[in-house]
This record gives C-alpha cells, structure tokens and sequence, in this order.
C-alpha cells in the first residue's frame, strides 16, 4: 500500500496546512476555531508546556478525520485523513520523534497561527511545481461534495500531495473531499 520512502514527515506538514485550513476562523469545514492558532496556542500551552503544538493538531486531525468520513467516505478509497492502516500505523510510529523534536517545529507550528489566505501558496512550499499543476486540474464532482484523483493510486508522497491540494477547491462552509481509489483495496 505504501511506498517505504514515504516521507512522514511532509505527510504531517499537510495534514497540518488542510487542518488548519478547515477551521471555522479559515473556510470553516469542521467545527474548530483556531485551535491550530493563538487561541490554541494559549490554551493548550497550559496543560502541555513543551508540546501543546502537537496536542492542538491531535484535536484537529480527529475533527477533520471525523467530519470528512461523515461527507464522503467510499469503500476502496482514501483520503488525507483516512489512509490504508500500514500507512496510519507508520505514521503514527513517527509521532513520539516528532514530540522529541518539538522545538524544531516550532516554526512550522507558528506559521500556522493565521491561516492562509492563498492555500495552494501555501502548499507551494511543499508540492512541486508538477504536482501544484495536477492539483489545479482537479474538479468538484457534480454534487460538490468530492474530488476524484484520476485513476488508480497507490499511496506514496504524489498521491497524499494531491489529497492535501485537492482541499482547494472546497468553498467556504463547503468542503470538498479529495479522495483516491485504491489499487491495492
């Protein structure tokens, strides 16, 4: 399902840029205001000192994860927020890494404080130019609620760049799914 180069590391820089999207101070797709941002920080400083960053995403993902199944979750497919579970496990392996490292996120983490106002600008700094091209080639179905990959994917930094990038194309109040079928499923 995943390729062993998968970087994690920009798996979690994606997640976090569509999280923080997604909150209700930004395009407001899942219930959360600003717990990415100086509120969270504010808040979650207090309970978790050193590493409040990274509780303040853990709440958002499970939002975000959570309100796009509720929208769109097809059999033999992923998502940004639902992939196969080697790939959920490797990432989650990651997880205590990341904590230990936390004051080299710190940047990462406080460029996140005011959401973006360009998204794909944003994600300019971790898609190629290739793959910021496929992303605007993407479209809304016609119910509006999804955005089909073209054809078959297996998950690897490509694919999981263009389920991030497909988050542009949802509108404020509405999100758009981006999602992948599977090969493997």
């Amino acid at each position: 399902m995943s390729s062993p180069l998968l970087d994690h590391d920009r798996l979690l820089k994606l997640r976090l840029l569509v999280a923080r999207q997604g909150e209700g101070d930004a395009q407001a797709w899942w219930n959360t205001r600003g717990a990415l941002g100086r509120l969270g920080n504010t808040v979650y400083a207090r309970g978790f000192p050193r590493t409040h960053a990274f509780a303040q995403a853990r709440v958002v993902f499970a939002v975000a994860r959570a309100r796009c199944k509720e929208l769109w979750s097809p059999p033999r497919c992923a998502t940004l927020w639902n992939l196969p579970a080697a790939v959920e496990d490797a990432f989650e392996d990651h997880w205590q890494a990341w904590l230990d490292a936390s004051e080299s996120w710190a940047p990462f983490f406080e460029s996140l404080v005011a959401p973006p106002v360009d998204f794909l600008g944003a994600l300019a700094t971790l898609l190629t130019p290739d793959e910021l091209a496929r992303a605007r080639e993407l479209r809304r179905s016609v119910d509006g609620r999804a955005v089909l990959l073209p054809g078959m994917r297996s998950i690897d930094d490509e694919t999981i760049g263009q389920l991030a990038a497909g988050f542009f194309r949802g509108e404020k109040g509405s999100p758009a799914i981006p999602y992948a079928r599977l090969e493997d499923a």
